[in-house]
């Protein structure tokens, strides 16, 4: 069995991890969106998270730049752009277009 797999319910699954930044790393599998933070409906989904203990703050005091909702209702603040963390996920995966 690879390093990579654990078992998971009845089965196995492949980890796949993501850097979200500074170091710090989400479990791509359990990643629901990746947002900008701007809307207020996204603001009232941080507020709702932190209200119930949910909310991770990854900037390390930086300005949030993407929302990570995981699909435990955990909300991840990371400070890189959302497009890099996509760009990362799509990467990691080995889908991207270059040869």
């Amino acid at each position: 069995m690879s390093n990579n797999v654990i078992p998971y319910g009845n089965g196995w699954i492949m980890i796949k991890l993501v850097n979200i930044g500074f170091g710090n790393i989400a479990f791509a599998n359990r990643i629901v969106s990746i947002i900008s933070p701007e809307s207020q409906p996204i603001k009232r989904l941080i507020k709702i998270a932190r209200d119930q203990n949910k909310l991770i703050d990854a900037t390390y005091g930086r300005r949030t730049r993407a929302v990570i909702v995981m699909d435990s209702d955990h909300v991840i603040l990371s400070s890189v752009q959302p497009e890099t963390v996509s760009q990362r996920l799509i990467q990691r995966d080995g889908m991207t277009d270059e040869a």
